[in-house]
C-alpha cells in the first residue's frame, strides 16, 4: 500500500511539475509591456531575454522534482541530453529523418525554385539578420526543446512508462501553444476563427511532439530535437492547396513523393535511432 501510494504521489508531482513549468514560460514572454504583436523587433527582443532567464531556470524544477537515484546513475545534464558523446549523429541521424518525412514538400521546392535559394550564401548572410527568422528557427527550437522536452520528459520517464511518456509529454507543448489565440484576437479575429486556429496549432505541435520526445528518449541528446524542430518550423505545415494547383501526373507524382517520404520515415524511424548508436544506455530510468 505504501509503495502504491508513493508511485501515485510521484506521477503527482512529476505531471504538475510539468504543468507548472509551462506555465512559468508562457508567462515569462508576457512581463512585458505589450505595447506590439509578436513579430514587432522590440517583442522579440525582449522574448528573448524571457527564454533565455528561463534555460536558467527550467533545469530548477527538474532537480527539485527528479528522483535523486537516478542522479546517482548520471548527471543532470546527461540526464537533460546534453553530452558529447555520440553528438554528430545525434545531429546528423535525425536531421535526416526529418528530410526524409518532408521528401513530398521539398520536392515542391525543387520544383517552384525555392530550394536553390539554400545554396545562396546571401540567403543565409539575409536570415541569420533577421529576429524572426532567428526566433523560428534557432531561439524557439533552443528554448521550447530545452524546457518542454529536456526538462520535462525526464521527470515522466521516472513515472510512467516511455510509451506513456511520450504522449503525454507534448500535450503540455501543445496547451502552451495556446497563447497565440490571445495575439490573434488582438489582431481582430472572433473567438471562433481564433480558436479553431489554436485547436490546429495544438494537434500540429502535439504531433510533433510526440516525434521530438521519441527522438529525446531514443537517442538521449537534446541536439536531435532541436534540429528536427528547427527543420519542422522552416519547413512549416505541407501546403496542401500548392499541391493542388498542379496538374496531371506532376500532381500524382508529387503525392506519391509524399506517401513514399512517410512510408520511408517510419520504416526508418526506429531502427535509426537504436541508443546504442548515440551511446544512450536508458537503464537509469529503472
Amino acid at each position: 500500500m505504501e509503495l502504491e501510494f508513493k508511485a501515485i504521489f510521484e506521477c503527482f508531482l512529476s505531471v504538475t511539475t510539468c504543468f507548472l513549468l509551462s506555465v512559468v514560460y508562457i508567462s515569462s514572454l508576457y512581463v512585458w509591456d505589450a505595447k506590439y504583436d509578436r513579430n514587432h523587433p522590440s517583442t522579440i527582443k525582449k522574448r528573448f531575454i524571457s527564454v533565455f532567464i528561463m534555460m536558467f531556470v527550467s533545469p530548477v524544477f527538474l532537480y527539485a522534482a527528479i528522483n535523486k537515484n537516478i542522479l546517482e546513475k548520471a548527471s543532470l545534464w546527461e540526464v537533460m541530453g546534453l553530452k558529447t558523446q555520440g553528438f554528430l549523429e545525434a545531429f546528423l541521424i535525425p536531421w535526416f529523418l526529418t528530410i526524409v518525412l518532408f521528401l513530398g514538400p521539398l520536392f515542391m521546392q525543387l520544383i517552384n525554385g525555392i530550394l536553390k535559394c539554400y545554396f545562396k550564401p546571401i540567403y543565409w548572410i539575409d536570415n541569420i539578420q533577421n529576429l524572426i527568422w532567428l526566433r523560428n528557427h534557432v531561439v524557439a527550437p533552443l528554448s521550447e526543446e530545452f524546457t518542454f522536452r529536456s526538462c520535462m520528459l525526464p521527470l515522466l520517464l521516472q513515472s510512467f512508462s516511455p510509451l506513456t511518456a511520450i504522449f503525454i509529454c507534448p500535450l503540455f507543448f501543445g496547451v502552451a501553444h495556446f497563447h497565440h489565440m490571445i495575439e490573434r484576437m488582438r489582431k481582430g479575429l472572433d473567438f471562433k476563427t481564433a480558436f479553431l486556429a489554436s485547436c490546429f496549432h495544438f494537434t500540429y505541435t502535439t504531433v510533433f511532439g510526440m516525434y521530438s520526445a521519441f527522438l529525446l528518449w531514443r537517442t538521449g541528446h537534446f541536439v536531435s530535437t532541436f534540429i528536427a524542430h528547427a527543420f519542422c518550423n522552416h519547413m512549416g505545415v505541407p501546403d496542401i492547396q500548392e499541391l493542388l494547383t498542379y496538374k496531371g501526373y506532376l500532381r500524382l507524382l508529387i503525392f506519391l513523393i509524399f506517401i513514399i517520404g512517410l512510408i520511408l520515415w517510419i520504416c526508418l524511424l526506429y531502427p535509426l535511432t537504436e541508443p546504442s548508436w548515440y551511446y544512450n544506455y536508458k537503464d537509469i530510468y529503472i
